[in-house]
């Protein structure tokens, strides 16, 4: 019988302007890529598990090129021979329909699906489904699987999925509160039972450029503070978070955006940390507070304000709380974050260990004082990456 860990398997990160790949042997990195423009071209920067990096020497005019290149690429960086072939090319779906709260292996049916939900998601849609018909006409045996950022959280009860509106119309347009962060917060759950320490009633903090609290009992997830799209909940990096329709619709007349589209990447990657401090990176953001900007100021105290109201909606979906986890760039590695969001949740039994706090994330961290008498607070690294692959073998076993 074949070790599906010893599958080589890519996966995928399409972005706007940027492609990211990484080749992994079963779970383990063998190299990851990046491409970027660069004075009206296309390059390549390779590194190895070791975090080696390396420029390569060809340019492409646009992603598809580099694409059709990419097993050269490969070999060229010495992770594959001229022999060797990708068994499977993961990547991640952010989209709502129902379909698409299930992992695929790509074909027919996924590709016309996809092309029925691009409307719905302007902004993630056109880029996966540019990718996905690149790798198909490049390597035509290649097998291909779409891993769902959904699928964890179909597990909320019904009442939690819907919006107030007529359930018939949101049945027929398959408008749910679908949420996303699912890879994240099924990866810590995977290494919070492997280490024993899964509790019963726990809110998972996804906190990074995008960001999304989640409720999990017994390990399954009951609620999530995205809906039917990434934009919906608390403040990101880029995005703004919930906000009322109609302030929403008077953005777009004061703007004189002709689009829904328009305003859509208004919302999506010009507000947030961007639109209110002029910077999309906490760091920037908490040196420009420390100089006395008030929009910087106003910024950051929203951010932590809309996350702490976050754990307390979560907090109501579980009917308590066991443990907090943080995870995702922001709360792996602020502390600052970290100790102004628990400030104000010493009432529901949790106290930050400003030392432990300051010490910062090594595997499975704890940062809160006397885990006898406060309840646990967790920083996890979470791994979206092993998630998919093992998602992937799965689904392909």
């Amino acid at each position: 019988m074949e070790d599906k860990t010893e599958k080589l398997i890519l996966v995928a990160n399409p972005g706007s302007s940027s492609r990211k790949y990484a080749l992994y042997h079963g779970t383990k990195l063998w190299v990851s890529m990046h491409f970027e423009y660069e004075g009206g071209k296309i390059v390549c920067t390779g590194r190895d598990a070791d975090g080696n990096e390396r420029r390569l020497d060809q340019s492409f005019d646009n992603f598809t090129q580099a694409t059709l290149q990419l097993k050269n690429i490969l070999v060229e960086l010495g992770a594959l021979s001229p022999t060797q072939n990708i068994d499977i090319l993961t990547i991640r779906v952010v989209a709502p329909s129902d379909y698409m709260t299930k992992h695929h292996v790509v074909d027919e049916e996924f590709l016309t699906k996809i092309d029925e939900v691009a409307p719905k998601a302007p902004l993630h849609i056109p880029v996966l489904a540019q990718e996905i018909v690149a790798f198909k006409q490049a390597y035509p045996k290649l097998k291909i699987v779409a891993v769902s950022d959904s699928k964890f959280h179909q597990t909320k009860p019904m009442v939690r999925k819907y919006y107030a509106i007529d359930p018939n119309l949101a049945d027929k347009l398959e408008i749910r509160r679908y949420g996303y962060h699912g890879l994240s917060v099924a990866s810590v759950v995977r290494t919070m039972k492997t280490e024993d320490i899964l509790p019963k009633k726990l809110i998972v903090c996804h906190i990074g450029s995008g960001s999304s609290v989640s409720a999990v009992e017994n390990g399954k997830s009951v609620d999530n503070t995205m809906g039917f799209s990434p934009l919906e909940g608390v403040m990101m990096a880029t995005r703004s978070g919930s906000i009322d329709v109609e302030a929403a619709l008077d953005i777009k007349r004061e703007m004189g955006f002709e689009t829904d589209l328009e305003l859509s990447q208004f919302l999506n990657k010009k507000s947030g940390f961007s639109g209110m401090a002029g910077s999309d990176d906490l760091r920037e953001v908490l040196k420009l507070r420390e100089k006395g900007d008030g929009n910087a100021k106003l910024a950051y105290d929203l951010f932590i304000y809309r996350l702490q109201t976050a754990i307390g909606q979560m907090v109501a979906s579980l009917g308590g709380v066991d443990a907090i986890v943080f995870a995702a760039t922001i709360g792996e590695r602020s502390s600052i974050a970290r100790a102004d969001i628990m400030k104000q949740l010493e009432f529901l039994g949790f106290r930050i260990d400003e030392t432990k706090n300051e010490e910062g994330l090594s595997g499975k961290t704890l940062v809160n004082v006397g885990k006898d008498i406060f309840k646990p607070i967790y920083v996890i690294k979470t791994n979206e990456t092993d998630e998919m692959i093992l998602q992937a073998l799965d689904l392909v076993a």
